[in-house]
């Protein structure tokens, strides 16, 4: 997958807006405000950092080369995916589409309110 699927299908979530709060190189996804992906725009090798359950981020590692712990982020709770490896652009959308559930999961139920009708307004429900 290249960067501008990604940023597209990150973009179409409900909810979802492009950050740069850590610097402009460093592009983060958030959904009501907190974090589910970011990637670095000037980095040789396009890799993205995804929120995961731990579990499951275990089972990635193992199974999958393309699949690291965090780079600079907690090893536990984030992957880092390289985007142009071996992995199909179906099994990285199903990775982008863990994160930002993960994230919707723990958000107040008011948000995740505004979310379930941002979805119905855009067809996404």
């Amino acid at each position: 997958m290249d960067i501008e699927t990604f940023y597209h299908y990150c973009l179409a979530k409900p909810g979802v807006e492009e950050t740069f709060p850590f610097d402009e190189k460093t592009l983060v996804f958030k959904v009501m405000g907190k974090m589910f992906a970011l990637t670095g725009l000037e980095r040789e090798e396009f890799t993205v950092n995804l929120k995961c359950d731990p579990e499951y981020a275990t089972e990635l590692r193992a199974a999958h080369a393309d699949i690291r712990p965090g780079f600079h982020m907690s090893k536990k709770h984030w992957n880092t995916v390289h985007f142009q490896g071996e992995l199909s652009d179906r099994f990285l959308c199903e990775l982008i589409d863990h994160s930002y559930e993960l994230v919707v999961r723990k958000l107040r139920k008011a948000d995740r309110e505004v979310l379930a009708e941002l979805a119905k307004e855009e067809g996404k429900d």
